[in-house]
């Protein structure tokens, strides 16, 4: 008897910190949804009637291409590499995803430095061969220009979800095709893509989410979408009401993206008729086959990683005399400690969360474990949004308790500290660090963990003592990738930044905003050195595993 009450004990200890951390990460989420259908103001009716068309219009119009063109690069790369042997194949195996170092608003900048007047290659085309261009064809600050943009930083998420499917796949299911008389072009849409169609939604799902969460390309390129209005509004104009509304709006959107990849995931599943599955052996590929598919692999990875980050070498050797100096280095401090601080916090948050899914495994540890993840599918600018109107919240509540500290204090102390900066973080990336430790919990198993329950420990000994050194590698590696999330991340930090507190990403972007594109390479280097040598990790990491 005393060891069941003791269990409950631990149960409730578990039980009660994850009901706390899950109403933590909705209620900012919830305020913007009760204040959303408050009635407008004269500021919110210009909006509606005048530049409401436009947002939308544009965003749909960069989620739907770039939403196409991802499908056709990632699905076609992984069905290359997966289906294929040819030169350089394990290299771009991995090499392949290394667009995902560069955040889209550095790709922004850096193409543009490229092909404006004073750019390379417009400099190349009027010096050395004497050939002068129309303006129009090298301006890449466009919405096409956009969704090239996004495209080539951006595919990478499909990519790398069809390959992992993929590469799982029975050879029976290419060979028997080719037994039938179907060529590679005929297996790749009537058998690859139908098997595909979950893993290909799933990756496009992703590079859809992140377009409407961008704030930094569409900024820098003029384009008026949701994340932007959402920035000018509250900080132009000093309008909160109306950016609630408008982070209503893409809110309601994104859930009607969630909704809609549901659907098109369809009913359909396949499954094998036997325990026996060999998995797809790749075909080698020689003469002009061999070229074709180097050849094509080599130029989505030039422009997608080699260009860009080359341009950025070139600007960092002209100007690091110029940057790297105390402020610097400061930069790298704030930058530092805000990701390794909500770091710290995302993976314990998410071990007390998934621990406590695990143990009860009731209709509330599934509803804990879809609300836990439901933060990375919405955009920063909405949760910076909820994060203000919860935090000013909180300080009129307190004011009182400020009173008793300091006769006369300031009437927001929290909403002006890094806390809500480290807490909207938290909000927005305890998905990923709750996905790894969650898939390592599965890794783990049940064994372990009743068999020290059945030798008389309870479940927070059990968790310390047994758990705990089983799950390191899942919690390293969550928190690897959160760190990096955190450290590219600009929307988030651009709102809700302290009064003169810098990163690495906002004074890359504040650079490039003020057409000082050089001075902005050196602290793009440094997130993408960060994030390519966390990418080469996680690939020796799953080598390791498989």
């Amino acid at each position: 008897m005393k060891t069941v009450n003791k269990l409950a004990s631990n149960l409730n200890i578990w039980a009660l910190l994850s009901l706390i951390f899950i109403l933590l990460i909705i209620a900012p989420n919830v305020n913007i949804l009760l204040n959303a259908f408050q009635e407008g103001n004269e500021n919110w009716q210009h909006i509606k009637d005048y530049l409401l068309k436009d947002y939308i219009i544009n965003s749909l119009i960069l989620t739907i291409f770039t939403g196409i063109f991802t499908v056709f690069i990632g699905t076609s790369l992984s069905w290359i590499i997966s289906i294929y042997d040819f030169p350089l194949k394990n290299f771009f195996k991995w090499g392949l995803v290394l667009p995902l170092a560069i955040p889209p608003y550095i790709a922004a900048y850096t193409y543009n430095g490229l092909f404006n007047y004073t750019g390379v290659l417009q400099s190349f085309l009027r010096n050395s061969l004497d050939i002068k261009v129309n303006q129009a064809y090298f301006d890449i600050m466009s919405i096409q220009g956009a969704i090239f943009i996004f495209t080539m930083f951006l595919y990478p998420y499909v990519y790398i979800i069809t390959r992992s499917f993929l590469e799982k796949q029975s050879a029976a299911l290419v060979e028997n095709s080719r037994l039938l008389g179907r060529n590679s072009l005929e297996i790749f849409f009537y058998i690859i893509l139908p098997i595909s169609r979950t893993a290909i939604v799933g990756g496009v799902s992703l590079v859809i989410l992140e377009v409407l969460n961008d704030f930094g390309l569409v900024k820098y390129f003029g384009i008026p979408t949701f994340s932007t209005a959402i920035f000018k509004t509250w900080f132009a104009m000093g309008d909160t009401d109306s950016a609630i509304k408008l982070s209503a709006m893409l809110m309601f959107l994104v859930f009607a993206i969630l909704l809609l990849e549901n659907f098109f995931r369809g009913r359909k599943k396949y499954s094998y008729t036997t325990s026996k599955v060999t998995p797809i052996k790749p075909q080698k590929l020689t003469g002009i086959q061999a070229i074709g598919a180097l050849g094509y692999c080599l130029i989505i990875f030039s422009f997608g990683f080699m260009v860009p980050l080359l341009q950025l070498v070139h600007w960092s050797a002209l100007t690091y005399k110029k940057i790297l100096n105390i402020e610097f280095w400061e930069l790298m401090v704030n930058s530092l400690s805000v990701a390794l601080s909500a770091s710290v916090m995302i993976v314990v948050i998410a071990v007390v969360i998934a621990n406590y899914c695990r143990i009860s495994e009731g209709v509330t540890a599934k509803i804990y474990s879809k609300v836990t993840t439901l933060g990375y599918s919405i955009p920063g600018a909405v949760i910076a949004m909820g994060v203000i109107v919860f935090f000013v919240s909180i300080d009129k509540n307190m004011s009182w308790l400020y009173r008793l500290i300091n006769d006369q204090p300031s009437k927001l102390i929290l909403t002006t500290s890094i806390f809500m900066l480290i807490f909207a973080y938290i909000i927005r990336f305890l998905a990923i660090g709750y996905n790894s430790i969650q898939a390592g919990f599965e890794k783990v198993g049940k064994t372990f963990f009743e068999a020290s329950r059945t030798l008389g420990m309870n479940v927070t000994q059990t968790f310390f003592k047994v758990d705990f050194t089983m799950l390191r590698p899942a919690i390293v590696s969550g928190f690897i990738l959160v760190f990096i999330d955190i450290l590219k991340e600009l929307p988030l930090t651009i709102i809700l930044r302290p009064f003169n507190f810098n990163t690495l990403a906002t004074k890359a972007f504040e650079y490039a905003n003020n057409e000082m594109i050089y001075e902005a390479a050196i602290p793009s280097i440094i997130i993408i050195i960060i994030s390519t040598a966390s990418i080469y990790f996680f690939h020796k990491l799953g080598e390791g595993e498989a």
